[in-house]
């Protein structure tokens, strides 16, 4: 895996800065994205901007590679699924809250009409 998904000597790295640093940071953007009604683009473009700063804290803590497209895409792609899944589930809380009388929540991740 190493070479592959991370390029630190211990994946205990890239777990601690992309998935436990990053995917926190991603789940607080995705969360603030919904509640203040945001479209999926607008969430699109501040992972790309987090996945910089995640190679940037790579780079800074960690000696390693500032601007490899490889693993900012791989740093990235990891941000945007927790990312868009903190939207989706803060998504679903607010529709099932404030539209009670209109949706029932469906999944931890979806909502349907009331029916």
């Amino acid at each position: 895996m190493q070479g592959i998904l991370y390029e630190e000597p211990s994946i205990w790295q890239f777990f601690f800065v992309t998935c436990l640093l990053g995917g926190w940071a991603a789940w607080m953007t995705g969360k603030a994205s919904a509640q203040t009604w945001r479209s999926f683009a607008q969430l699109f473009a501040y992972m790309l901007g987090l996945g910089i700063g995640i190679r940037f804290i790579h780079h800074a803590l960690f000696g390693g590679t500032m601007f490899s497209l490889h693993y900012y895409i791989v740093d990235t792609i990891v941000l945007m699924i927790l990312g868009f899944i903190g939207y989706q589930y803060t998504r679903t809380n607010q529709m099932v809250t404030q539209y009670n009388w209109l949706y029932e929540r469906a999944s931890l991740l979806s909502w349907k009409p009331k029916g």
